[in-house]
């Protein structure tokens, strides 16, 4: 059977590309239609359960920082001495390629985690570092839900906007939608969708950010999973659930720079000014 997801997916792209496309009123039809059956994933079986609920067997990262209590995965950065580099916790189950992940996720401190995915492990600079796509957990509303590359090419899509990369890695926006507004010290459901080169990220169900990324030198479509730890600020991570669901290997969505909507525009890549919370950084002691 074919994903929700996918077929959800091909109804917006082909609505951006219809006569239509300038009626805000059919936009808002394509992500209500998007956002509805995002919230029926449920229903078409939830995947398997990634975490045992009593250890992190499966699982890899710096004992010093990962515990499971009370059936809830705590990853915990006590103080800016504590961690030279962002950490992370590394499924071992395999690696992950064409899928849905859906995981209930909440962040105490001001700072940030994400979920990488198809990622891999930089063992030359430390253990239980990674880079790769990410979906970003982040108290800054712009940032939360973005698609995002760690220690790679940086942000792609903010919170809100739709994106693409074409083949000499110039970032296009191709349309956008009002950001998902969340507090992320609460329990809320993150959703990744990957599909060939096809990223798309959501929040309780609502779209956050979508990624067509046509840069063959640099994209990457197999590779780990992992939850990031960030350094810096104090903070705590903790994971309530975690379920993957395989899916089919999906075709490449092709460049075709005639089929580009009308609103598709070069952009320059984003930048921040707040890279772990809403607040200052804390300074590492002397």
């Amino acid at each position: 059977m074919r994903s929700l997801l996918h077929i959800t997916s091909s109804f917006v792209i082909a609505s951006l590309r219809s006569p239509l496309r300038g009626s805000t009123r059919f936009a808002v039809l394509a992500v209500s239609l998007c956002s509805a059956l995002v919230s029926s994933f449920a229903a078409e079986g939830d995947g398997t359960s990634l975490f045992n609920g009593r250890d992190l067997t499966g699982w890899d990262g710096d004992p010093k920082l990962w515990k499971v209590e009370n059936g809830i995965v705590i990853g915990t950065n006590a103080s800016p001495e504590a961690m030279a580099n962002n950490s992370f916790l590394i499924w071992r189950g395999g690696s992950v390629k064409d899928f849905e992940l859906r995981a209930t996720i909440r962040v105490i401190g001001d700072n940030n985690s994400g979920i990488q995915y198809r990622s891999r492990e930089l063992k030359d600079v430390a253990p239980w570092v990674i880079t790769g796509y990410q979906c970003d957990i982040h108290p800054a509303i712009e940032h939360t839900g973005m698609t995002y590359e760690e220690r790679g090419r940086g942000i792609f899509g903010l919170n809100g906007k739709n994106v693409l990369l074409d083949p000499d890695g110039a970032l296009w926006q191709l349309s956008e939608q009002a950001p998902v507004k969340v507090d992320v010290s609460q329990w809320n459901e993150y959703v990744i969708v990957a599909q060939g080169n096809r990223l798309q990220h959501f929040i309780n169900g609502q779209p956050t950010s979508e990624l067509i990324d046509h840069h063959a030198d640099k994209r990457t479509l197999e590779g780990l999973l992992a939850i990031q730890l960030h350094k810096g600020n104090p903070n705590r991570v903790e994971i309530k659930e975690l379920k993957l669901k395989v899916l089919p290997e999906a075709a490449m969505v092709p460049f075709e720079p005639a089929k580009l909507p009308a609103t598709a525009t070069k952009i320059e890549k984003p930048r921040t000014s707040r890279p772990q919370g809403t607040g200052p950084v804390v300074p590492v002691k002397k």
